[in-house]
């Protein structure tokens, strides 16, 4: 058969494959840059941007887990305006197209972060980060209310024509409604899902082993939920879907495009396999050539139910 076509759109955004590396487990693409070609994956989602510089958390804020690892980074980031002179320049010399996640503590950081980048010609679209704690409803997070989600979608979409990509919280009982009203308000995709709330304790000492006490959880152990939101999202939402949660090989970026993702992110397992990515996306390709898939784009939400 002719070669396979990999790409997908995400809104009016063309990329190559379907393969994107999650925001805050790559850094500012760097320190992966240093195991992987970047230009041949489909994009980077960079590490949260907030407006002002963040030191975030105190440690102890990582730590493994069954099937997983939990983190309580707290966005830990060196700000817009260094990130702009000093992370976008060298992104923009590895031709892959960049996703900038932004993070905020008020609706109006998230459209000012939106506002200023939207001006950067190397910004190929924003993934909006809601899951972060709204300092002036007090510190609930903005994902876990659908006024709050419809007010963020519809502010941004005012400012900036590029596509913008809501990464919804999981810890919500109807994800598809969230995904309804950020595409109601304008968003071009949704990602599914952000980390589950989970904590540790050490049996000697009886106290949190994350100083935050909480912290998100993310691995394989969350692969099963974040496939059932997809699925949920696909089935009650015409809306593009990219799926993150637990995917370590290819078989899983499978899964989560049969169950209706167009894009996949990976995360956890770039800690574990640094050249993982470029794996997986080989493991596409082979499946797409075995199974007679001519393009990638056909696999999504594929799946048969009788």
């Amino acid at each position: 058969m002719s070669k396979v076509d990999l790409s997908v759109n995400i809104g009016s955004l063309k990329l190559r494959n379907p393969i994107l590396l999650a925001s805050g487990t790559v850094g500012y693409g760097s320190e992966i840059s240093e195991f992987i070609d970047l230009k041949k994956i489909g994009a980077i989602v960079t590490k949260s941007i907030s407006l002002k510089p963040r030191k975030g958390n105190k440690p102890q804020r990582i730590l493994e887990t069954s099937s997983g690892m939990l983190n309580a980074i707290g966005l830990t980031n060196v700000g817009i305006e260094k990130f702009i002179s000093e992370k976008i320049p060298y992104l923009i010399k590895q031709d892959v197209p960049i996703i900038c996640n932004i993070a905020a503590s008020t609706i109006e950081e998230y459209v000012e972060c939106v506002k200023i980048l939207n001006e950067e010609e190397g910004i190929h679209a924003f993934e909006i980060n809601i899951s972060c704690p709204n300092v002036k409803e007090g510190g609930l997070q903005f994902g876990n209310n659908e006024k709050m989600v419809c007010k963020i979608t519809e502010k941004i979409r005012a400012v900036t024509k590029k596509p913008i990509i809501i990464k919804l919280s999981p810890n919500v009982s109807n994800i598809s409604d969230f995904a309804q009203v950020a595409k109601k308000e304008g968003a071009d995709a949704v990602s599914a899902i952000n980390t589950i709330i989970g904590t540790a304790f050490n049996i000697k000492n009886k106290k949190p082993k994350l100083k935050n006490i909480t912290g998100g959880l993310s691995g394989p152990a969350i692969k099963p939920i974040a496939l059932a939101k997809v699925f949920e999202i696909h089935q009650k939402v015409k809306i593009p879907i990219i799926g993150i949660g637990g995917i370590m090989n290819w078989q899983d970026a499978v899964e989560f495009l049969i169950a209706g993702s167009s894009a996949v992110q990976l995360g956890t397992v770039n800690f574990i396999d640094p050249t993982a990515s470029l794996k997986i996306l080989n493991g596409l390709m082979d499946y797409c050539k075995e199974n007679k898939i001519d393009n990638i784009s056909s696999l999504t939400g594929s799946y048969q139910l009788d």
